[in-house]
């Protein structure tokens, strides 16, 4: 995976961050972050396409993969998206980038939303991969949405009951969770799944990316609450997987708009993991998108 593509530690705001990157150094930075319970391995199929025309950086976020898992507190700071966005305009000016595109997918996404809203002047457009945002997740969230992502509901339990409970049999837990999240499918390469599961059965990973959910549910909100009326003012892509919980649930495009001022998107004929199991159509339109800003 990802030929070409160099391996680096960079120190972030609060915490080292694993990074692969390469591409055209020289060109604009574009950085990819991933989803959870994954690592910057998911966009094996997608960076090498847009290494042409970017300096690609596909970055671990804090507390996965072989990021470093900063201790946390009691109102799961160290893992708010606040922190996490941080890291990343760290990691990206070391690289020399100031400003740079965003592609993000899942709980990177997530990051990227804060990102453009605490460092609006280092991001030009943000493309992002099947999510809605948080704080209106939660607050649209009805029976059918809670069965669905019940993952949602479960790792924001008091530690340590879900970080027990996974880490008795993490390959087991990883594999059922992304299966019924996608449907029953599975579209991860064999050296990207061998990837996911050896770095998930680490303890300290299991217990940062509970604490990643943990801070959705209270930090994150308070953080969103505080913006008031202040929106996202780049360019917002939204892409979704049209087998998936976010067509089925929500309203992705209305509930986007109400968080920021130029938003497009569309479902693609997928399920959640889009970079893997559609990759040519999420380049082609992360390039057709970033092309034009």
């Amino acid at each position: 995976m990802f030929e070409g593509f160099r391996e680096e530690m960079i120190p972030g705001a609060g915490a080292d961050i694993f990074v692969r990157h390469g591409g055209k150094v020289d060109g604009p930075g574009l950085l990819l972050l991933h989803g959870y319970p994954q690592t910057s391995a998911m966009w094996h199929k997608v960076a090498p396409q847009l290494a042409d025309q970017y300096h690609v950086v596909c970055a671990d976020l804090r507390g996965y993969g072989r990021s470093s898992k900063p201790k946390t507190d009691a109102q799961h700071s160290p893992y708010s998206k606040r922190a996490m966005a941080a890291d990343m305009v760290k990691v990206m000016a070391h690289l020399g980038h100031d400003r740079f595109y965003v592609g993000a997918h899942d709980r990177g996404a997530r990051v990227a939303h804060r990102l453009g809203m605490d460092h609006a002047g280092a991001v030009k457009a943000i493309a992002m991969l099947d999510i809605a945002p948080t704080r209106e997740m939660y607050r649209e969230t009805d029976d059918a949405f809670a069965r669905a992502y019940w993952h949602w509901f479960y790792l924001i339990l008091p530690a340590p009951l879900p970080e027990t409970m996974i880490g008795s049999n993490p390959d087991a837990y990883w594999k059922f969770k992304c299966k019924v999240q996608n449907a029953g499918a599975s579209p991860f390469a064999p050296e990207a799944l061998d990837e996911y599961l050896t770095l998930f059965r680490n303890p300290d990973v299991i217990h940062a990316s509970c604490e990643d959910y943990r801070a959705a549910a209270s930090i994150d909100i308070a953080h969103d609450d505080a913006d008031g009326d202040r929106k996202l003012s780049m360019p917002l892509l939204a892409i979704w997987g049209g087998r998936g919980v976010i067509e089925r649930c929500f309203d992705a495009l209305a509930l986007w708009r109400e968080r920021a001022e130029n938003v497009s998107g569309f479902a693609l004929p997928g399920g959640h993991y889009l970079a893997e199991e559609l990759p040519d159509p999420v380049t082609a339109h992360f390039h057709g998108f970033f092309d034009k800003y």
